[in-house]
């Protein structure tokens, strides 16, 4: 197994102070897999989600930024996770799809000019000789609120978006698999980005005046 995946990088910066004090105060368990399961939910509630983010700066996509701001994306969520993972010794890379999200808000389609999320990121955890797809995205409340089925991990099977919602209504579709890698591929995404969502990607810093709760 390749070294990067319990190194840090870039943007899933696990050695970064701040990281390693929320991994060792996070990873609770007897086992790598209980450490796992501890650091996903520790993630997912603790940095709230919120898309409205300065897509231009390199700092929107690193694991350690949304950990100190207590909110983020799914990108950097994902990268927050896998450092988190790597700093317990667990090797831990990022992965991405395109999803289509029958339940986004009408503001936010509106400001994407569509319902297709590119490179939706989630983290993959290697237990058990095998590599896991986790999804921190969504914060607990965030789900009450929109009454989506919470994201639940538990160390052997793969944590991904649910079809349905609480109310049986269509909600995430995966339409594209755009691979894994062992650091967020910024400058990819940024160009993609560009091309998807000319107007939301340069939000810039009004981005910051926006919240998804609200």
């Amino acid at each position: 197994m390749s070294r990067e995946y319990l190194q840090p990088g870039t943007f899933i910066d696990s050695g970064h102070p701040l990281v390693a004090k929320f991994a060792a105060e996070h990873a609770h368990g007897a086992d790598e897999r209980e450490r796992a399961v501890s650091l996903y939910y520790a993630v997912r509630d603790a940095v709230r989600y919120n898309p409205f983010q300065n897509f231009l700066l390199d700092a929107s996509y690193r694991g350690s930024v949304c950990l100190e701001r207590g909110e983020g994306w799914c990108v950097p969520k994902a990268a927050l996770l896998a450092a988190c993972a790597r700093a317990a010794g667990i090797p831990a890379r990022v992965g991405f799809a395109d999803v289509k999200n029958h339940l986004t808000s009408p503001r936010l389609t509106e400001r994407m000019g569509t319902d297709l999320f590119v490179f939706h990121g989630y983290t993959e955890l290697l237990l058990g000789g095998k590599w896991l797809k986790a999804t921190p995205a969504f914060n607990l409340e965030l789900c009450w609120k929109f009454r989506v089925k919470p994201l639940e991990f538990d160390g052997r099977n793969d944590s991904i978006f649910h079809p349905f919602d609480q109310d049986q209504r269509r909600h995430m579709e995966y339409v594209r698999d755009r691979g894994t890698y062992a650091d967020v591929p910024t400058e990819e995404i940024k160009r993609v980005f560009g091309e998807v969502y000319p107007k939301f990607y340069n939000l810039g810093p009004d981005a910051a005046k926006e919240t998804f709760a609200a």
